[in-house]
């Protein structure tokens, strides 16, 4: 009979795009995890047969037919507990996002998501059609509102589903990408929802790298008096599980006159389908659950800035079919913190550095390349390229005689490098990182195919400033020098021109990050970005800067989004294009 009470399990798990085997093999170990717990409910998140987000493979029907296949082919493997899993439903010639509700081995019903995002790095309108009908499941006497991502972002699917479903819990599954900070925010908006409707509201988020997305996992749960209540680990799978009472909820709900007035006059602004589920057999003793609270998952700022660096580098190289990385090592706070971050993701076996010295590079630079490979236990080679640059300058120099040297003869050194790291990345079938951060690439201070070389650019939206914060971070956590002093201290320099500094070029990044924060991640104007206090020649000629560079960074590697707005699919700019802010 029913008893008014479920075990709820959140899979938190790291899908992979189109792995439609993995992937099932993937959700049934969850399952078998989940049930050994005495769960009666298992959620996974969004599109989990598919991978998140499979992007324009959902113009291809055979890519859709093979989800619904996978679906259909695990609910017999799903008995003794309820299943939730996100998937692509194609119905009367429309795709929608969608979840599976598995239950004795058979698909009970589907659940349309209502709310599509079409906004930052989200293209759903372009693959969906909305579903207009909230879900409700009667399960062992508990309710639950089944809903996915965006959904739980507006207040009236949560509201239809707790105020005219009468639904205890609200279960989310997600697949929300991470940028610093978004785990408070989504755990603000889940006790939000509670509060607002007093039900538990439980998301279920995604964990993994998918090309420069990053989701954090994070999961979290609320309970029905709106208090965070349990949640995720930060960028690795788990499994969450809580217990859901309904008469509490009801008891609860009864001596708040409050929601009484709330509930009896909400005129839902959509109807609502109820699937009533069969009840399960009172299930044997359950073991006792430990739960963990949100303040001792959460991590710092840096600590959760760097996991998420270091799994969209892990979830890149081994998705892609790789297994080794090559970088170079400049002696610079840049490289060597991309180098850390790659051991960190991949094992020091796994990683190489190469310094490349020209006549221009100091001795120190070579030396504290050197003892930062030595500190990581990485192969370090040393290729000189000082000959190489000299062919260049003779093979050039008839057609240049007369003309003093300038950016080409800088560019020249790059892109030699940019060769050689290519050349040992194609011979051993290894991937190059591009050690280049957002403040050089906002700006253009890069060189195209020469540092800008590579399969994945690991500090592509990371501010230079928020760089020497890192690498900070990464000694303190290793208790010594990990990263050598000298590189921590030493003014940032591309070494390709005598006594060469950055700020002969640029203003110093801490002048720097905050107008490109202001431009490109809030859309500023000139004249708001100059009311911040910042002098108006500058902010004009960074904004100039940032505007002319767009046609080097439509064709820099992908990186790690771990700003509210990165390059890429957050900031869509023509590159043709003569409109000046300033």
């Amino acid at each position: 009979m029913a008893d008014g009470k479920l075990r709820i399990a959140l899979a938190q798990i790291n899908t992979v795009v189109g792995d439609f085997a993995g992937n099932q093999k993937r959700i049934l170990n969850a399952v078998d995890r989940a049930r050994r717990f005495g769960a009666d409910l298992v959620a996974f998140p969004e599109l989990t047969v598919t991978g998140y987000p499979p992007e324009d493979l959902l113009l291809r029907h055979s890519f859709v037919a093979q989800a619904e296949r996978v679906v259909h082919e695990l609910a017999p493997q799903i008995k003794d507990v309820t299943a939730i899993v996100g998937f692509p439903e194609r119905r009367n010639g429309h795709l929608y996002n969608a979840a599976a509700v598995i239950a004795d081995g058979y698909v009970a019903t589907t659940y349309q998501k209502i709310h599509l995002p079409n906004y930052g790095v989200f293209d759903e309108k372009r693959y969906f059609e909305p579903g207009d009908e909230p879900v409700v499941l009667q399960l062992n006497g508990v309710n639950v509102g089944i809903n996915i991502c965006e959904d739980i972002w507006f207040p009236d699917v949560a509201a239809v589903q707790a105020l005219k479903g009468d639904a205890e819990l609200l279960l989310n599954i997600s697949a929300s990408p991470y940028h610093a900070g978004k785990r408070k925010v989504r755990q603000e908006l889940v006790t939000s929802r509670a509060r607002d409707n007093w039900v538990w509201v439980a998301m279920v988020n995604l964990v993994g790298g998918q090309d420069e997305l990053v989701f954090d996992g994070n999961s979290v749960v609320a309970d029905f008096a709106g208090k965070p209540y349990t949640g995720g680990k930060s960028f690795e799978e788990d499994l969450i599980l809580f217990d859901v009472d309904a008469d509490a909820v009801q008891r609860a709900r009864r001596l708040d006159p409050q929601f009484a007035s709330l509930s009896e006059g909400y005129d839902a602004p959509m109807s609502l389908r109820v699937v009533k589920l069969q009840n399960r057999e009172a299930p044997k003793k359950k073991p006792p659950l430990e739960i963990r609270s949100p303040e001792e998952l959460a991590p710092g700022e840096l600590e959760e800035i760097y996991g998420a660096l270091v799994l969209g580098v892990r979830d890149y190289v081994h998705k892609n079919g790789f297994d080794k990385v090559v970088l170079g090592l400049s002696g610079g706070i840049d490289s060597a913190l991309t180098a850390a971050i790659a051991v960190d993701a991949l094992g020091s076996d796994n990683v190489m550095g190469v310094t490349m010295p020209s006549q221009f590079s100091s001795t120190g630079s070579v030396a504290d390349s050197e003892k930062l490979a030595r500190n990581l236990g990485i192969r370090f080679e040393q290729v000189p390229i000082r000959e190489i640059f000299d062919q260049y300058l003779n093979v050039l120099e008839p057609h240049f005689r007369g003309l003093p040297p300038d950016i080409t003869e800088e560019n020249l050194q790059a892109r030699i490098r940019g060769n050689l790291l290519m050349a040992f990345a194609n011979k051993f079938n290894w991937i190059v990182l591009s050690t280049g951060n957002k403040s050089e690439l906002s700006v253009g201070y890069c060189t195209i195919y020469g540092d800008m070389v590579g399969g994945f650019a690991v500090l592509k939206d990371v501010p230079k400033t928020l760089v020497y914060r890192l690498a900070h971070y990464r000694n303190q956590r290793a208790g010594y020098d990990l990263i050598p002093e000298a590189i921590l201290t030493k003014p940032p320099s591309a070494e390709l021109r005598p006594n060469q500094k950055d700020q002969d070029t640029l203003p110093p990044y801490e002048i720097l990050d905050p107008i490109i924060e202001a431009y490109v991640e809030r859309d500023m104007s000139f004249q708001e970005i100059v009311a911040l206090g910042f002098d108006p020649g500058v902010v004009r000629d960074v904004i100039r800067r940032v505007d002319l560079a767009e046609y080097k960074r439509r064709q820099a590697p992908p990186g790690v989004k771990i700003t509210p707005r990165a390059f890429g699919k957050d900031r869509r700019m023509p590159i043709t294009n003569r409109y000046r802010e300033a």
